[in-house]
């Protein structure tokens, strides 16, 4: 289940909005679908990011995604102890396994979807 407050890409990134900064992770069915993963590799601090770009990597034992910002601005904090474990994105996608946090330059784009939307859309 997808939870509730925090809104969802088509490509399967989350993003927490708290005032003008998102915490931006993959979503658990993301997690799943790829299977353990052994890598990430993340955007630096202080990097512009555009909404809806490839801004780093996901390496598991099934496959190499890249990831997708669903939000731009300048990246303020990125999740250093993913660097040793990256596990932790499989162990709890949607907590320790958050990615990295933006600096919004324009708010939430309006193609996010909600909790309820994004399961209909993994559900087909």
């Amino acid at each position: 289940m997808a939870p509730e407050g925090l809104l969802y890409s088509k490509d399967h990134e989350w993003a927490k909005i708290d005032g003008d900064t998102a915490t931006i992770g993959i979503t658990d069915y993301a997690q799943t679908s790829l299977g353990d993963i052994v890598y990430v590799e993340l955007p630096r601090v202080g990097q512009a990011v555009a909404e809806h770009a490839s801004i780093g990597v996901v390496e598991s034992v099934k496959a190499v995604s890249e990831i997708f910002t669903p939000v731009g601005g300048e990246i303020v904090a990125i999740n250093e102890a993913l660097e040793k474990d990256p596990a932790a994105v499989n162990r709890d996608a949607f907590g320790e396994g958050w990615m990295y946090k933006v600096k919004l330059t324009g708010g939430a784009p309006a193609d996010l979807m909600d909790a309820a939307t994004y399961e209909k859309l993994v559900a087909s």
